[in-house]
């Protein structure tokens, strides 16, 4: 109910705008706001790994199939403790109810055992290549597959679409990745070495050292097998959507990753949404979501 009142109040700034602006300060969603969502349940709840943490909702459209599929994976600074799969529920909800298959996983953060390197990115690797043992059974068409990420997220779905760049000699190199038709990155972390000092503000802690595993060596080292902006060029399309009003994670970072993305010869397209903070992008029908269902539509057809 606090929800739909503030949304309401929201509502009600913009039918009268001027007067809102001179007398009520701009109110954006939480973290908080997101997990109290309503979502209908997962048709199926299906593990990828022995770890608790390695599991995913799988949400079906009504009909036969075969059904285009978003992998959809969540942000919170990497960290358990800022955001589980719940953050992106209400998301990979409304995302079925649009003829959509989501494929909404869970993973180890960095503060979770086996978590940080290289478990976060195995985790996010065996998520998305999973696709391919329950596809026939559930009908999904991995020929429109797409990866969609949400702040940290961003940064595993676009590092996802990346790895059949990795050299054979990484030590996150998987032979034959499920290579998505494209990624959705909504306010997320495309260069880690640009975030990182940014980060420790906004995360309180160093977590991309801790996601390169900590030791200055490994940190450089790690950077290059981690970081997408040093695995340039992906070679599928990408949509980066930040709001203007965003502090975690500001455009910026977007903006020079996507000109640098350009310029090695991918296909990017960078969209800043007035009025929109960090977490309206994963709200259903927030000011973000036309430009989200647009980009899913420009990807998947």
């Amino acid at each position: 109910m606090e929800i739909l009142f503030r949304i309401l109040i929201m509502i009600i700034c913009w039918s009268i705008a001027g007067e809102c602006l001179a007398n009520q300060s701009a109110w954006y969603f939480t973290s908080n706001d997101i997990n109290s969502l309503h979502s209908k349940p997962a048709d199926y709840r299906i593990p990828y790994g022995n770890s608790p943490l390695q599991f995913g909702d799988l949400r079906l459209p009504n009909g036969k199939g075969p059904f285009p599929v978003a992998i959809i994976i969540h942000g919170g600074c990497w960290i358990s403790t800022f955001a589980t799969i719940q953050n992106t529920s209400a998301l990979a909800d409304a995302l079925r109810d649009i003829g959509i298959a989501t494929w909404n996983i869970e993973y180890r953060r960095i503060d979770n055992e086996g978590g940080g390197w290289p478990g976060t990115f195995e985790d996010i690797a065996h998520a998305t290549d999973f696709l391919r043992k329950i596809a026939d059974h559930y009908s999904l068409d991995l020929t429109h597959l797409i990866i969609i990420g949400h702040s940290a997220g961003g940064h595993l779905a676009l590092w996802a679409a990346a790895r059949h760049q990795l050299s054979s000699t990484s030590p996150l190199y998987m032979q034959h990745p499920l290579i998505p038709r494209g990624v959705i990155v909504l306010g997320g972390i495309p260069d880690l070495k640009a975030f990182r000092q940014f980060g420790e503000n906004i995360c309180d802690a160093d977590v991309v050292g801790k996601l390169l595993g900590n030791s200055p060596n490994q940190i450089v080292t790690h950077y290059k097998d981690a970081s997408p902006n040093e695995l340039l060029p992906l070679g599928v399309p990408q949509v980066l959507i930040y709001g203007s009003e965003d502090e975690s994670v500001p455009a910026k970072f977007g903006a020079a990753y996507a000109q640098s993305a350009r310029e090695k010869g991918d296909h990017v397209k960078f969209i800043t949404v007035q009025y929109a903070a960090h977490h309206e992008y994963i709200v259903p029908n927030s000011v973000t979501w036309p430009m989200l269902r647009s980009a899913i539509s420009s990807l998947l057809h």
